[in-house]
């Protein structure tokens, strides 16, 4: 006679009934649970302004599903549901028409076709549709240094514009009817050369977002078009006179030969500050300065390739003078022939740094990358910069004895990448010989050099933290004492590493593609 094995499992009781007639290894014909297991593994996944996909696993295939979603809902589930699906077969549904920017929580059921009471329990789920962006994009001539314009589609609903700087939320404007209008609505009261993400609301719902940075401070600025003559203008400076750059090349004509770059002559303290952070602006020609002037650079390329001379990008001329800053920030410096900096007078600079800077392709023939002879800089930083293709034949950061003049200077080179300098062997990092120098080197991706530290005694053994290193063998290796091509000390809390794996280093893409390097924080941090 036919023999039959009821499996029975009752769940919630956390027991098993078997029930059996005749031979237990007699043939399994059927399965009977006491009820359907609930949908196992929901997920709410590709969820866009108006749609979401619910996907599950399907138990088995005499059962369709119910699917219920509640609109601002936190799986409380109160109330109706604003949807209802049912008699669904498969366990992956797109589900459309919802609404933006708005949370809501689903649940399925797993209907069971031969008998309703072995319906299961609800799996639940909770996810939000996305913002929308009806904001147009915003163009160079939208942005201004105080205030930004921004446009969405005519007569579309808003009620307010929310300002957030860092995610921190800084001014709330309500946007009026013929604002709505117009789809149109300015954004003021901000701060010059400041990112800033400003999203569009309609009641607590966002229908759009954009992010964007201020532009120079233009209060008292003077305006420098393309074509005009920079360096007459800033041979004519004022004193503290700011000026501003729009985007274009703007090139140092040589009064002797024209379309050829040559030096402006710095002899007061000023400015010079691209205005648009899309569009930066090209300065062609180098910068000679006197008589303790101060100059500030920022969000500008300085450009040496139309050069008449292969002299340095920044050249200190006056003697027996303070100088009270060189500050190069956000910019590119490129093409020189000579070097980035000189200082070859008797003269103290208290401060010149570059930070977030972009320098590459400097040549040094003749003079050393970044070159001080005569003169005294108290302080030197090189911060979150990325240096590379330069010096190959010439030391990196040079500063002679003029101890004579007195003062302790101090270098810091913070979170830069330095990649392919002093490429020789017997070559430099540090040939610094000013006596009683202090040196930081911290957070810093060194790689692909031949050079070593120092072979002079009078280099300070810097303050090393957090470095790391490629392709770098002579900086591993300390060997010998002064007099020889030597390396006097080594970073002992350095680390060796892989290949960094840059993205395109010959174009100057230095992105880290080895995840256990970008992960040390090494390095610019524009690229990890």
């Amino acid at each position: 006679m036919n023999k039959k094995l009821i499996y029975t499992m009752m769940l919630g009781l956390g027991s098993l009934a078997l029930t059996s007639c005749g031979d237990a290894s007699e043939e399994l014909t059927s399965v009977l649970l006491g009820r359907d297991f609930a949908p196992v593994g929901l997920e709410a996944k590709s969820a866009t302004e108006n749609s979401i996909t619910l996907e599950w696993t399907k138990s088995h295939d005499d059962v369709t599903y119910t699917i219920e979603i509640f609109q601002d809902d936190s799986l409380t589930f109160e109330g109706s549901p604003s949807y209802t699906l049912t008699d669904i077969e498969y366990a992956k549904v797109k589900v459309t028409g919802l609404i933006y920017d708005t949370k809501y929580s689903a649940r399925v059921m797993t209907i069971d076709n031969s008998d309703a009471s072995r319906n299961s329990k609800w799996s639940n789920v909770f996810f939000r549709t996305s913002a929308q962006q009806i904001f147009n994009s915003i163009s160079e001539s939208d942005v201004a240094d105080r205030s930004v314009t921004l446009t969405w589609p005519a007569g579309e609903a808003a009620t307010a514009v929310r300002v957030y700087s860092d995610e921190v939320l800084v001014k709330e404007q309500t946007v009026s009817a013929d604002e709505v209008a117009a789809g149109k609505v300015v954004v003021d009261g901000l701060t010059p050369e400041t990112a800033y993400t400003v999203r569009l609301y309609n009641g607590e719902k966002q229908r759009g977002s954009k992010s964007f940075t201020t532009i120079a401070d233009l209060n008292g600025a003077t305006l420098v078009h393309e074509g005009d003559d920079l360096g007459e203008l800033i041979a004519n400076a004022e004193d503290g006179q700011v000026f501003a750059l729009y985007g274009g090349t703007h090139i140092i004509a040589d009064a002797e030969e024209e379309g050829k770059a040559s030096a402006a002559k710095v002899y007061k303290s000023i400015i010079i500050k691209g205005i648009y952070p899309t569009n930066v602006p090209v300065v062609k020609g180098r910068f000679e300065i006197y008589d303790g002037a101060s100059l500030e650079i920022n969000q500008v390329i300085i450009d040496g390739v139309d050069n008449s001379t292969t002299d340095q990008a920044f050249n200190f001329k006056t003697a027996g003078v303070t100088y009270p800053l060189l500050s190069v920030q956000n910019s590119e410096v490129r093409n020189f022939g000579k070097g980035v900096y000189y200082l070859n007078v008797a003269a103290t600079v208290n401060k010149l740094e570059f930070n977030k800077c972009l320098i590459h392709d400097i040549i040094c023939d003749g003079g050393d990358m970044f070159d001080c002879r005569k003169g005294r800089i108290d302080e030197l930083n090189f911060l979150d910069c990325t240096i590379y293709n330069s010096c190959a034949a010439r030391d990196f950061i040079r500063m002679d004895d003029a101890s004579s003049l007195g003062g302790t200077p101090t270098i810091t080179v913070d979170q830069c990448t330095i990649d392919g300098c002093a490429n020789t062997s017997g070559k430099r990092l540090l040939y610094v010989r000013y006596v009683g120098n202090v040196i930081v080197w911290k957070n810093n991706l060194v790689t692909n050099t031949a050079a070593v530290w120092s072979n002079q005694s009078k280099t300070g053994v810097p303050e090393f933290s957090n470095n790391a290193y490629f392709n770098c063998a002579k900086l591993n290796v300390l060997d010998g004492a002064e007099g020889g091509k030597t390396n006097l000390f080594v970073d002992e809390t350095g680390k060796a590493v892989d290949d960094p794996n840059f993205k395109d280093a010959k174009n100057g893409d230095f992105t880290i593609g080895n995840e256990d390097v970008s992960k040390l924080k090494v390095g610019a941090s524009r690229w990890y």
